[in-house]
């Protein structure tokens, strides 16, 4: 059994001098003082250092250190060191090949071993000084593997008299010997081991080969109904270096528990009101595990379900009614497991036309059609044309119908209190009578000769003849209530002249169209003509007001210049001699600015009255350029 801790700063311990009495008769004093550490924490496989210091008086030169293990109350050398000497280790001990001894007398034991968890003693022989130790605890740790919860087998009734086995939790391979704490519902569940009780835990230790510890625990319970959702999980609890506490946490589960019926429910599984043709979910529930067998009738009459469950398919408005469920639990013969549902089945008839078959009519005659149905509640009826609604009611009345109006109509009843609940029915109107020609269209051509394509849209049923005057090639389709025909031919001068004729007949009567043929004029292309002209036009103006603003920059520049070098016809005397009226030209150019050194610069600061008295009294034209 390992020695318990020293405690964690003991002093230095000495043995007294072999000089001192009644070791020797010699009258001498000295001491050795050994200091090692109290406890070695490591982890198993890892390298243990075991440090050792001592100090002597008086002095010596022959000092010995060795290190032993004590095991049984028998100590053993396993390694020494001379002072100035070379650390050796003993051989035919349990550390041989895994101990050395450094210069400064630790001891280092690589890899630690379970079985290196013993005494370690310094012990230090000084000659006259004596001889001194000092005991340290090698102590090792190992953390445990995560530990495994496995269920019971076995189903858990409610109500019996003895505990139930609910589960084993083992974790293996831990040092120190680690701790099992069982938890419920992430509670822990304090630590029973006496048997007489309800909720009580059963644990063993198991010593590996290796030294290291499997442990096993077993919970057992006598769970109640409210124990059906527990979630049970165990937790191994373990030491490591430096007195840390931690925990590794198992899977969970949970148990099997069988236990009678109370309560029943039976319930509509489908959301939405029930209609015709929906396939619908009845369920039947106890709060009894395991379930009972469920019975189902309508009216008497039995119905197969499946695990409490009724499915009827395509369902019709006679499987409306009252269905009942009802069970029998042998634990609880005295619960009441009988329970009744009521189906509302939603319906609506098919609509009923009036006319019942396709409506024919003649053009401009009057057309009332009726649709009628019937719901299980508040419904609507509308008569649409493609996307149109054309009425809110069943009727539909057109006083003076055109081709326009022929196609089909929907007639669109509904339940807005049932989602998806709608019938319909349709009807088709033909307008009868003679045929009629859209308005024609011109052709063009690009010159005479060319091949010109003219289209003839008419309305009429039945549906009418074309005939092309002239003659060409022919094609006919239909498009929606029209048919038309187009015809290909060359525009030959008589065509040019005369146009072609589109002549439609059916057996209530006839109708033509001329369709003009004409060559496209130079106006016809004149809009794009006009459009690059004025663009044209448009480029021009900007470019000579572009050209004119330039030029004149550069006369500006150059009066600035020639004034500068006083070569401007415009200077003092020459300006004086248009004042006396010697001037041979009848051009004078006056030049403004708001800038005052450019005035300056271009009229050499003459006074204002002379300069107005030169302006005005010039007879001759003025030309202004405005600088800014």
């Amino acid at each position: 059994m390992p020695h318990p801790p020293l405690p964690h700063n003991p002093a230095p311990f000495s043995i007294p001098s072999p000089c001192t009495p009644p070791f020797t008769s010699r009258v001498c004093s000295g001491s050795v003082s050994v200091v090692v550490t109290p406890m070695v924490e490591v982890i198993k496989g890892e390298s243990a250092s075991l440090p050792c210091t001592f100090s002597i008086s008086p002095i010596s030169t022959n000092t010995i250190v060795e290190w032993f293990i004590e095991e049984q109350d028998t100590r053993k050398r396993v390694a020494f060191r001379s002072q100035g000497g070379d650390g050796k280790s003993d051989e035919g001990t349990q550390l041989s090949g895994r101990v050395t001894m450094g210069t400064d007398f630790t001891l280092t034991v690589s890899p630690v071993q379970l079985s290196d968890e013993l005494s370690f003693i310094c012990q230090v022989t000084a000659g006259p000084a004596g001889v001194g130790e000092a005991t340290t605890m090698l102590k090792l740790f190992f953390a445990p593997e995560k530990p495994e919860l496995k269920q019971s087998g076995q189903a858990i009734s409610v109500g019996e008299s003895t505990s139930s086995e609910i589960g084993i939790c083992e974790t293996k391979n831990g040092h120190p010997q680690p701790r099992i704490i069982w938890f419920k519902n992430d509670q822990p569940l304090p630590e029973v081991k006496d048997t007489r009780e309800k909720t009580y835990m059963i644990s063993s230790v198991v010593k590996e080969a290796s030294g290291l510890s499997t442990i096993r625990s077993t919970l057992y319970m006598q769970p109640t109904k409210e124990d059906k959702d527990s979630v049970f999980q165990c937790t191994v609890e373990y030491t490591m270096p430096g007195t840390q506490i931690k925990k590794k946490k198992s899977d969970t589960i949970t148990i099997n528990l069988n236990y009678p019926s109370e309560t029943m429910n039976l319930y509509l599984v489908n959301t939405e009101p029930v209609k015709e043709g929906d396939t619908v979910t009845i369920k039947c529930e106890t709060d009894g595990n395991p379930p009972p067998e469920f019975d189902f009738s309508k009216d008497g009459s039995a119905l197969v379900g499946q695990g409490g469950v009724l499915i009827l398919k395509s369902v019709k408005r006679s499987d409306a009614g009252v269905y009942t469920c009802q069970a029998t639990d042998f634990d609880n013969l005295d619960a009441d497991l009988n329970r009744e549902l009521t189906l509302a089945v939603n319906y609506i008839d098919p609509m009923t036309l009036t006319p019942a078959s396709n409506v024919f009519a003649k053009l401009g005659m009057m057309v009332e059609v009726q649709c009628k149905t019937k719901a299980s509640d508040a419904h609507t009826v509308q008569w649409k044309k493609g996307s149109e609604v054309l009425s809110q009611t069943g009727s539909l009345s057109i006083k003076e119908v055109s081709y326009d109006n022929a196609g089909e109509y929907m007639c669109v009843g509904a339940v807005p209190s049932v989602p998806g609940l709608t019938a319909m029915a349709s009807i088709n109107l033909t307008v009868t009578g003679k045929p009629m020609i859209e308005t024609p269209v011109q052709g063009e051509v690009g010159k005479e000769g060319d091949m010109v394509t003219l289209k003839c849209s008419a309305h009429g049923h039945p549906a009418p003849q074309f005939t092309w005057k002239p003659s060409g090639k022919q094609s006919v389709s239909v498009e929606g209530n029209r048919v038309v025909s187009s015809v290909t031919l060359e525009a030959t001068a008589e065509v040019m002249k005369d146009g072609v004729t589109c002549e439609v007949s059916n057996e209530h009567g006839t109708d033509s169209k001329a369709f003009a043929v004409s060559i496209k004029t130079a106006s016809d292309n004149s809009a794009a003509n006009r459009a690059d002209k004025q663009q044209g036009g448009s480029s021009g103006v900007v470019i000579a007001v572009v050209v004119c603003v330039l030029l004149l920059l550069l006369l500006v520049g150059l009066l600035y210049f020639l004034n500068k070098k006083g070569k401007l016809p415009c200077s003092k005397k020459d300006k004086k001699e248009v004042v006396n009226g010697e001037v041979n030209n009848d051009i004078v150019v006056e030049m403004k600015t708001e800038k005052a050194n450019e005035e300056a610069g271009l009229l050499n600061k003459r006074p204002g009255t002379e300069q107005s008295s030169y302006i005005e009294s010039s007879p001759v034209k003025r030309l202004s350029a405005g600088l800014s």
